[in-house]
């Protein structure tokens, strides 16, 4: 009998999976999302109709199945949305590049030197 266990070409890639393969982020975002969808439906199915209910649930869980689900550039969906508001409004505004040559100041330095 052997074993075979199957290790990704690159390690940081590995994904641990939980439940029904998916992660432990992506399987407690989909339950807390199956939750608000439930309990939107019944919530509002008595004033709205069954249609419109089952509309307004699905909207109201996508954002939180999205945010399991979500990964770009390897950042979660809250670590994309920080980094977004911070550099689109928090640190937005012109950026003035300045370069600086460390050898050519090194090299003046220098020759200040052997004057004084």
């Amino acid at each position: 009998m052997i074993i075979e266990v199957k290790i990704p070409k690159e390690v940081r890639k590995h994904k641990e999976t939980i439940f029904f393969g998916l992660s432990l982020r992506q399987f407690l975002c989909a339950a807390l999302s199956l939750v608000i969808a439930a309990g939107v439906f019944l919530l509002t199915k008595q004033f709205l109709g069954k249609e419109t209910a089952s509309w307004l649930c699905i909207l109201a869980a996508a954002p939180v199945a999205l945010a399991g689900f979500f990964s770009y550039n390897g950042l979660t969906l809250e670590g994309f949305l920080w980094a977004f508001i911070r550099s689109e409004f928090l640190c937005a505004g012109p950026r003035k590049f300045v370069s600086r040559n460390l050898y050519y100041d090194l090299l003046h330095r220098k020759e200040r030197d052997d004057f004084d």
